[in-house]
Formats: C-alpha cells, structure tokens, sequence
C-alpha cells in the first residue's frame, strides 16, 4: 500500500514537470533513492547499484529503470504500470564490460528520447563519473545539463500528510533519546547504549514502527565530544564525563532529528555556562522562524546572542530535511547560514543544530522544526538543556 494517495504521486510529478520546463530540460534521470521514493513511491534498500526513475516532461508516468532482482520492489512499492518498470539483466551488476547506464541510453533511444535535453543529479551521491561518462557516450545526440537539487527544491515545502509523517518520527526520536539519557551511565560501555537506542527508534511506538534513520546515531563521548561525526567505541562510559546524542526518529524514510548533551556527574562550570548559551542562541532562533523571513535572519538571532558573549560559530546553524536515505537526513537545499537569502514558508522543515565544539570538548542541543502558517512549530518535546546524569555503576 502507498504511504500517500495517488493524487499526491501525482501533484509531486507535476510540479517536477513545470520546473524541468522551466529550466529547458524535457528528460529528467533521477538518481537520488530520497528523489525516487518521492515521486513514484519506490523503496528498498538497492541504492547500492546503479538505479534509476526516468522523468519525460510529455508522459505521464515515470520510468524506473533498476536490477532484474528489484522489479519486483518496484512493482510492490510504487504506483507505476508494470509496463514501466524496466530491469536490466543481473550481468550489468559490477561487471567491466557492461554498464546499468548503457542499458538506459538504449532504452532512451528505443523510446525517442535520445536527442532531448536530458537532466542528471550530477551532485548526487548515487551517480557517478562512469555513469555520466557511459550516458554521454551513448546518447551523442542528447544535450546534458546539470539538474542536481531539482527534485530536492521541489520537495522543500512539505504536504500536510509529510508533516504528520515527521511528527510521528519526532514521537520515536523522544523514545530514542530518552533511552539514550537512560542508558549514559558509569560502567556502560558505548555500543551497548546505541544498542538500546536502534531497538527504541525501530520499535516505534505501539500506534507505529520505526524506520532505520539515514545516519547513525552519533555518541561521540569525553573528549570526542569536541568533534560533531564520530560515532561509537565499545568503551565503558566514565564519571565526570561529556556524551553527545545527535539521533533520528524515522517513519516512512522521513526524518525528525535531535540532539542532547549528557553530562555524567556535575559538569563544569564552564560546559554549563556554554549550555546556557546554546539554548538562549536555539530559542532566540526558533523565535526567528516565521513564513517571509530568511535563513540568513534567523542564523543572525543565533549569532547575535553568543556573539555577546565572545562565541563564533563558522558552521552552518540549521538546513533543511524530511524524506532521505543514508548517508544523510538533510536535503541539501536551503542551510541557516549567512548569505542563505532562501524565504522561509509554511510547511518547510528545518533541524536547528547550535553544536558548539572547543579544543576538548562541545555541546549539542538541537530541534527539529516546522515553519507555521504565523511561526514556528518544534516536532519533539524534549528538555531543552545540558541534562546531568549522577554517575552510578549499572549494567544495560
């Protein structure tokens, strides 16, 4: 069963359409499996071979074009007619001598399309230089242009169904990270923590299951704390130290993230100074969020708070996410950022990350949010500060 309606399938391939035609291009090879899944509903864990959604400005449906062993996923998950769900045979699979994107130029060209102004998601992780390379080798005819963040800007403003969707991974993220909380204690070693917190973000909740999130849940501990991506060791966690939890509730592949800080026994004055910082900068930020402004101005009501009190924060503040795939939850459209001029709109969805990190240790408070018809809404509810766990010696 799809998880929208076919009329919304269908909304999403229109407003694709008009901005292809707006930016000359009548083909469209889509690439990213996020891109895929939003508009024909397509989804299985198969991004790791060549696979693709074909887009022709004057058909009315899609064509996927993907292993002979994933035709059946697409029949299963997607809205297309059989007839356009084209596999290619099981020797193109890592082969020297044949190639996914030589089987799709000969289906272009058995189908007309060969001459066309043909888009590609030149920037996307799952296209690579062969792939280009291949399509322009057989398709001499055909004029390529780069239409990477295409499909990506058209799903920047979210339905109302999609925003239901994150806030029923905003529900799981809450599980999560309060079985987070639970399991930074003394004693407990790192991997057995991440442990509790998939099967919490898995398990959902009784009304709906979980989904695996497109990153990692990232628990860098101590001074790893002073760094934002690192993920987890089989070390037990110590007394008088730092835990970073930047996690993901997850339902339908739509993401709702959040991020915490643990402290195990009492933190220093200095990382609670800094907490209380991060949350006035957050709320000063959430307060900015409003449909008409910027991204820029709501990164200005962040840096206009720690930079009073001598912070600079080079990084970007915030972006864009929903629907995704690893190895990433964000969209890669609008960043709260300085010089980002994108205007703020209802139903656009943003995670807020004030990480602040120093040479041996950093701080995280993060919310996701939504931007309202007058505002802003946050998904989750959470505590919003540095939470102090008393270090005790438990087994998880």
């Amino acid at each position: 069963m799809l998880p929208f309606s076919l009329k919304e399938y269908k909304q999403r391939l229109e407003r694709t359409k008009k901005s292809m035609l707006e930016k000359g291009i009548e083909v469209l090879i889509v690439t990213n499996p996020a891109n895929m899944n939003y508009l024909s509903g397509y989804n299985s864990w198969s991004f790791y071979v060549d696979q693709m959604l074909i887009v022709i400005v004057d058909e009315d449906q899609p064509i996927w074009i993907g292993r002979k062993m994933d035709a059946n996923a697409a029949k299963v998950t997607t809205w297309l007619y059989h007839d356009n769900i084209i596999p290619y045979p099981e020797d193109h699979i890592h082969s020297d001598t044949k190639h996914p994107s030589e089987f799709a130029a000969q289906i272009l060209t058995q189908i007309g399309q060969s001459n066309r102004r043909i888009g590609l998601e030149m920037d996307s992780y799952y296209f690579s230089p062969k792939s280009y390379e291949i399509l322009k080798k057989n398709l001499p005819n055909a004029k390529f242009y780069d239409a990477s963040l295409l499909v990506n800007y058209v799903r920047i403003i979210k339905s109302d169904q999609e925003i239901e969707f994150m806030k029923r991974a905003a529900k799981i993220v809450e599980l999560g990270m309060q079985t987070a909380v639970n399991s930074i204690q003394e004693g407990v070693r790192e991997c057995d923590a991440v442990a509790n917190i998939y099967r919490d973000l898995v398990r959902g909740t009784d009304e709906f299951g979980g989904d695996y999130p497109a990153i990692v849940p990232m628990l860098p501990a101590g001074e790893n704390t002073s760094t934002p991506h690192i993920t987890w060791t089989d070390k037990k966690y110590k007394n008088n130290e730092m835990v970073i939890i930047e996690i993901a509730g997850c339902y339908q592949r739509y993401h709702s993230p959040l991020a915490r800080t643990v402290s195990l026994g009492e933190p220093s004055q200095e990382a609670l100074d800094v907490s209380k910082i991060v949350v006035e900068g957050l709320n000063a930020a959430i307060e900015a969020v409003k449909p008409g402004a910027t991204c820029e101005e709501v990164e200005l009501a962040w840096s206009n708070v720690i930079s009073k009190h001598g912070i600079v924060k080079d990084s970007r503040l915030g972006y864009s996410i929903g629907l995704n795939y690893p190895p990433d939850w964000g969209e890669h459209t609008a960043s709260i950022r300085k010089g980002d001029l994108t205007v703020l709109k209802p139903n656009m969805t943003f995670h807020i990350i004030p990480g602040l990190w120093f040479d041996n240790y950093g701080i995280e408070i993060s919310e996701s949010i939504r931007v309202t018809e007058t505002g802003c809404e946050v998904l989750a509810d959470f505590p919003r500060e540095l939470i102090v766990n008393e270090g005790r010696n438990i087994q998880v």
